[in-house]
């Protein structure tokens, strides 16, 4: 088999290397330090939802919820919602780990438009901080759907700065979307055909056509709100002559493919990790990929499953529950092809396999009880309960948040080129598993039993069970902020990583730990298929060791 010519990967610029100060951050075109800026940004909204969602539980500890009243109650959620999913969700994984990897994993330089992707950073920063104005003019509390005519009409709360504030935000989600679709078809590294793209890449690939084809709509939407609300034009009020369903429409035909741009980088990930830390080539490479093609194009087409008591036809719905069930099958190969991947797999039980595995059994778990919402008779016994948020919340929490600390662990060597304490790191891995499934398990209970959601108080029936919820919420925070502390320790006290400390067949581990500003020193030539694990017999697994040979020739001969 032939190789690559050496790479140098002692002798490098370190782009962390903070000495020409705050500017050379704030004017990089380094995709790299741009994934970096990106997850200081997503972190801070990340904890200022977390902040809502701590008050929310304390909150619903009692039946007549003592802490706040029901307006305030009313603006929480909404801020939970509208900065988890706007500002953290959709974008965490692929603006953090795809702006670092895409580039690295396909053998490019950068990115194809550097300086629209340091554009796209500070527009979603701009959002971000309108958002942020919103909560403190007093806040928001038309819920995170913006539904009509409450969000048009009748609410007194900060609506029309929120609404710009996410349509500002999705301009940066198209111009990542674009930057990744241009980046994968025209700078590819030799001989890296779409047949051996990693799966880690094919899954942005797809994220990226509903960046480009379904932010549009979302953001057009919510500026019809706000045109409604300042200009009292007749769009989706019933006062004014407007259609309120019309609205919903729209809004689930950006806002379920929302939920695939969230969870297909997750599988993304999830991707890596399986074949990473079970040593075997991925079973069904070729079905994986389709799968994440199958699952973007799908899900523009099952967005009137939240609408099946909204009055659209009865006809309308069928077709809709049956559509629902179709994009499960893709999800379904996915899930399947790990399970497939680990059979008889050497596995090792390192950190970022941990979170692997708990993405697994969380999106089954989410994804099972999506056929249940499916389904026109038990959708209409649960809709608007506490069943459809621990459903979303598996998928969305219990998925993507495993998934991109997951991510988080398994690239942050190379990100950082340090080590984590990876005792501690399997301590908060159990610890935030433990937590979310103590904190949404009781809720499919409670939703099931009639507990409706977004109210302030409860029949105390349900106190046991949402006395469960929080204390599992407080779990769930030891388990989120765990990493932060050790991560940030790590950056000054971790030991070296080296290029390849777990390691990994994909080109992102054939240069330094961290990457020189261009990547590669030499431009690789790509000649083994994605994953080849039975062909690297010397790839060993090692425990990460502090120090690593200067150069190194890849793949070994």
């Amino acid at each position: 088999m032939s190789a690559v010519p050496p790479v140098e990967v002692e002798h490098h610029e370190n782009y962390l290397n903070t000495s020409y100060g705050v500017w050379s951050w704030l004017l990089t075109t380094d995709h790299k330090r741009i994934g970096l800026l990106y997850l200081v940004s997503v972190t801070f909204f990340f904890f200022v939802g977390g902040f809502f969602a701590t008050l929310i539980r304390l909150h619903l500890m009692t039946p007549q919820g003592t802490l706040v009243d029901a307006a305030t109650y009313n603006k929480m959620f909404t801020m939970h919602g509208v900065v988890m999913v706007f500002f953290f969700l959709i974008p965490a994984i692929p603006t953090v780990l795809g702006n670092f990897l895409v580039p690295l994993m396909i053998g490019a330089k950068d990115l194809a438009f550097p300086r629209l992707n340091l554009a796209s950073w500070y527009i979603f920063n701009a959002g971000g901080l309108l958002m942020i104005y919103s909560v403190m003019r007093g806040g928001l509390d038309t819920g995170w759907t913006f539904y009509p005519p409450y969000s048009s009409l009748y609410s007194n709360t900060h609506v029309v700065s929120a609404v710009l504030g996410i349509f500002i935000a999705g301009f940066s989600s198209i111009l990542t979307g674009l930057n990744f679709l241009v980046t994968v078809h025209t700078m590819r590294a030799p001989g890296m055909t779409w047949g051996r793209l990693p799966l880690f890449v094919w899954s942005h690939y797809a994220t990226s056509i509903i960046f480009v084809l379904g932010t549009p709509v979302i953001a057009i939407t919510l500026a019809l709100v706000g045109i409604e609300r300042i200009f009292h034009l007749g769009i989706f009020d019933p006062s004014l002559g407007g259609d309120p369903v019309l609205f919903q429409h729209l809004f689930w035909f950006y806002s379920h493919p929302a939920v695939y741009i969230m969870v297909l980088p997750g599988m993304a990930v999830t991707t890596e990790l399986i074949t990473t830390f079970s040593r075997k080539r991925l079973f069904g490479y070729g079905f994986v990929a389709a799968a994440s093609i199958a699952i973007a194009v799908i899900g523009f087409f099952v967005w009137g499953h939240h609408m099946f008591v909204a009055g659209q036809s009865f006809y309308a719905s069928m077709v809709f529950s049956i559509l629902s069930y179709l994009v499960a099958i893709p999800s379904a190969i996915k899930v399947f092809n790990w399970t497939a991947t680990l059979y008889k797999g050497s596995i090792s039980w390192a950190t970022p396999m941990l979170y692997g595995l708990g993405f697994i059994g969380l999106f089954v778990m989410g994804g099972m009880t999506g056929l249940f919402l499916s389904a026109l008779g038990v959708d209409v016994h649960v809709h608007d309960t506490y069943f459809v948020v621990a459903h979303f919340h598996y998928i969305m929490v219990g998925g993507t948040v495993m998934a991109y600390l997951g991510g988080l662990h398994y690239w942050w060597p190379k990100m950082s080129g340090r080590m984590y304490p990876e005792g501690l790191a399997k301590f908060a891995a159990v610890v935030l598993f433990i937590g979310f499934n103590l904190t949404f398990f009781p809720q499919f209970v409670l939703g099931y039993l009639g507990m409706p959601r977004r109210y302030h108080s409860y029949s105390p029936e349900f106190q046991v069970l949402n006395v469960m919820s929080t204390a599992g919420a407080s779990i769930l925070a030891v388990g989120y902020l765990l990493p932060m502390a050790y991560f940030i320790w790590s950056m000054r006290y971790g030991p070296i990583a080296g290029p390849n400390p777990w390691p990994g067949t994909g080109l992102e581990w054939l240069t330094a730990s961290p990457p020189p500003e261009k990547n590669f020193e030499v431009t690789p030539v790509v000649t083994w298929d994605a994953y080849d694990f039975p062909n690297r017999h010397d790839l060993k697994y090692p425990a990460p060791t502090p120090g690593f040979t200067p150069a190194q020739t890849w793949p070994p001969e």
